[in-house]
């Protein structure tokens, strides 16, 4: 499993010209799911994500967390982070968990996060053509993988 954390001032989801998802301050999450992954991995992420410390305090450091900042989380399913461009020129997807293993992964990780962490989440659509956008804060963009 793998995420991409962007700090955000303000990010959204759009869904056939509808917003789905959106949040100010925060994380936008991309997320990505393989076929070998599992609740051990979603756990181990979900309790990064939602203590990584990346907001500035009063003295200008990195050593804030969501829950300091009242963040929210606003994830988005992304298959394509494992995508293979080792061979050709056209991205392979083998690596990328099925949709019904995806979607229950994805689900489980945005519940922990609600739930475990009290950290507000809102979503994209599983599977659905969504048009994201965002107003990065830094730019702060950090990958975790497990």
């Amino acid at each position: 499993m793998k995420i991409v954390v962007q700090r955000v001032k303000e990010a959204k989801v759009e869904v056939e010209g509808n917003v789905v998802g959106k949040i100010d301050k925060g994380f936008l999450v991309l997320l990505g799911v393989t076929h070998k992954d599992s609740k051990e991995q979603a756990d181990y992420l979900a309790k990064k994500l939602c203590k990584l410390r990346v907001f500035r305090d009063e003295n200008d450091k990195m050593n804030l967390s969501l829950k300091d900042v009242e963040g929210k989380l606003l994830i988005v399913s992304q298959f394509t982070l494992y995508a293979d461009c080792s061979e050709g020129n056209r991205p392979s997807f083998v690596n990328a968990a099925k949709p019904e293993q995806a979607e229950k992964l994805y689900n489980y990780f945005c519940n922990k996060c609600e739930d475990e962490y009290g950290i507000e989440v809102q979503k994209g659509i599983f599977g659905a053509d969504m048009k994201v956008s965002l107003l990065n804060d830094g730019p702060v963009t950090i990958i975790i993988e497990k």
